[in-house]
């Protein structure tokens, strides 16, 4: 049963654990990354479902070139071509999830994806900042009423209210919404995770991040401004790949995994009044205290009257009611004052 909504619901964050191209074109590597998160306390793997033909034309014209950033000088077909994960992998990945504990998720780029994907028992899609535009792609997925994280790097508030839309109009509310930079590696002076409260209010849906800064910081500030659901690029050490650069390692990502935890905890619930922890404290407040023997008739005062630790006597709001009024009993000096001290409460 895919835990998404299960751990929202509790106020948990999901933790998906995103391999891409980490496999480096190797299986083992592959399951290998399935085991490590799952030992780093990952709730999900995710994966990419796609071929080359599928996500672009093998074309060498100038549209088809990358210029600048990590993928400086490929085309398009063959960066997709060293980065796909292949489809006949997919099903033996999902079993190692399955195998140890934790959901598997694809991110689907066309329709014969999410039919692959249906085939293998995908419970839940992803779609990418890219493709958040891709309005009939994500009808298609939403119409298989399976939860939709849906990235929203580079969107405006109107393609991310048409990508929701698009989910409801084929019956689909279980919508996550993921703050993202389509920048790789992303610099923290845009990350602007003040959109985070911003969508909670304005789309009504869960929230997340999708991740793609370095180190953990930006998880760990998401989460305490409401996120419920984490997405972070993981590699093995010593396994290149497309997305290496921009991914994190295992003993990197576990840590990350407890931090946000630890963050999760620190946030709680809107909470009132004493902890559990802090009720034996209670004894360290101040109250109303003789500090002077008080003889009956006579009157409390400033002089054998005042506001001290510990909390056994009247607390100090109480203070200008007591003081001109007449002692009913002996008090001795370091008695607490109580309210039949000076009132018929009978």
């Amino acid at each position: 049963m895919f835990s998404l909504f299960e751990k929202i619901n509790n106020n948990e964050v999901y933790i998906i654990a995103e391999m891409s191209a980490n496999h480096g074109g190797n299986l083992d590597n592959a399951l290998e990354i399935v085991r490590k998160v799952a030992e780093a306390g990952a709730d999900c793997l995710k994966i990419q479902t796609y071929t080359a033909d599928s996500i672009t034309l093998d074309c060498d014209s100038e549209d088809f070139q990358i210029h600048g950033g990590l993928w400086d000088g490929y085309k398009l077909y063959d960066l997709y071509t060293d980065a796909g994960t292949p489809y006949e992998w997919q099903s033996r990945i999902k079993e190692e999830c399955d195998r140890y504990g934790i959901d598997f998720l694809s991110t689907p780029f066309d329709n014969d994806a999410v039919d692959f994907l249906e085939d293998i028992g995908c419970e839940a899609y992803k779609i990418a900042s890219f493709e958040l535009v891709d309005i009939p792609l994500i009808e298609y997925a939403a119409a298989k009423g399976k939860p939709m994280i849906i990235s929203c790097g580079m969107g405006s508030r109107e393609e991310i209210e048409e990508a929701v839309a698009a989910c409801m109009r084929v019956g689909n509310q279980q919508i996550v919404l993921l703050k993202c930079c389509s920048e790789y590696p992303a610099n923290w002076e845009n990350m602007h995770l003040a959109n985070i409260p911003d969508m909670i209010a304005n789309y009504k849906v869960p929230v997340g991040l999708s991740d793609h800064s370095e180190g953990f910081v930006a998880s760990t500030v998401a989460v305490s401004l409401g996120a419920h659901v984490i997405e972070k690029h993981v590699k093995l050490e010593g396994v290149s790949s497309a997305d290496s650069e921009f991914s994190m390692l295992m003993d990197d990502f576990a840590d990350m995994v407890n931090n946000v935890r630890i963050v999760n905890k620190m946030i709680g619930n809107v909470n009132y009044g004493p902890t559990k922890g802090e009720s034996a404290n209670y004894l360290f407040r101040r109250s109303l205290f003789a500090v002077k023997d008080i003889k009956k008739g006579e009157l409390f005062s400033d002089e054998n009257v005042r506001s001290i630790r510990p909390a056994q006597g009247l607390e100090p709001k109480y203070y200008s009611e007591l003081i001109g009024n007449v002692s009913l009993s002996d008090i001795k000096r370091g008695e607490p004052i109580k309210p039949y001290h000076y009132r018929d409460i009978n």
